[in-house]
């Protein structure tokens, strides 16, 4: 079948001028689409063996930030629990620095792929440690951030129970298990905790369309992260 442009280069009285550029810039998207895509395709063989490490650093990189801070912040930090506590020096001073050996060496374990499962249960348990000792249990804003960071880590937990099956962390695939399916689909609704923290709640005039659009993008979000 001829296209427009060489039925007009025969004959220009078959075919209106207008067809012909229409074509034309159809044509020139077809190309630009498909220039894109090769792109795209391209720079995932490129960068596929590094999205799996960027995808455990975005995932812990919480506990990396808080370990590094328990460290420049070792004075503040410690004297915060000594008060509200009053448990002393030493509980207070052990209390930082298994926060901040916990932190950085289950960081340092989940990316260099040793030991990932004991590392996950050890933040699991520096996370129930910080609830209870900063009395985030009683605050849902911290609450819902620390549910999204366990959410992360069962993600990680999932992805080391088949190691070298998945190309990227927290994906799954049709053939996993059950209990790996199950873990995923938790650490997911988890994570979404965390787009919740995001809303603000005031008086202000322009307040109920900020909601409503906020809360729109929140479900849009959310429902693509969990179908995905």
């Amino acid at each position: 079948m001829c296209s427009l442009i060489e039925v007009y280069a025969h004959d220009h009285k078959a075919v209106p001028f207008s067809s012909v550029i229409i074509a034309l810039k159809y044509r020139h998207v077809q190309n630009d689409i498909a220039y894109l895509l090769f792109v795209f395709a391209k720079f995932l063989r490129v960068t596929k063996q590094y999205l799996p490490h960027i995808a455990r650093l975005c995932l812990i990189s919480t506990f990396l930030e808080d370990g590094i801070r328990m460290w420049f912040q070792w004075s503040e930090q410690k004297e915060y629990i000594e008060t509200t506590w009053g448990c002393g020096f030493f509980l207070a001073t052990l209390f930082v620095l298994i926060n901040l050996l916990g932190q950085l060496g289950g960081c340092i374990l989940i990316l260099s792929r040793n030991f990932v499962q004991y590392a996950c249960f050890g933040l699991f348990g520096l996370i129930a440690l910080q609830t209870v000792a900063y009395s985030i249990l009683w605050d849902p804003k911290f609450l819902m951030r620390n549910l999204a960071l366990g959410g992360g880590l069962l993600l990680l937990l999932a992805e080391s129970r088949s190691e070298g099956r998945s190309m990227f962390a927290g994906v799954p695939t049709m053939r996993e298990s059950s209990p790996k399916q199950y873990m995923q689909l938790g650490g997911r609704v988890l994570l979404v905790l965390m787009f919740m923290t995001l809303l603000h709640f005031d008086t202000s005039f322009l307040s109920p369309c900020l909601h409503m659009t906020e809360c729109g993008i929140i479900i849009v979000y959310s429902w693509l992260f969990l179908a995905l």
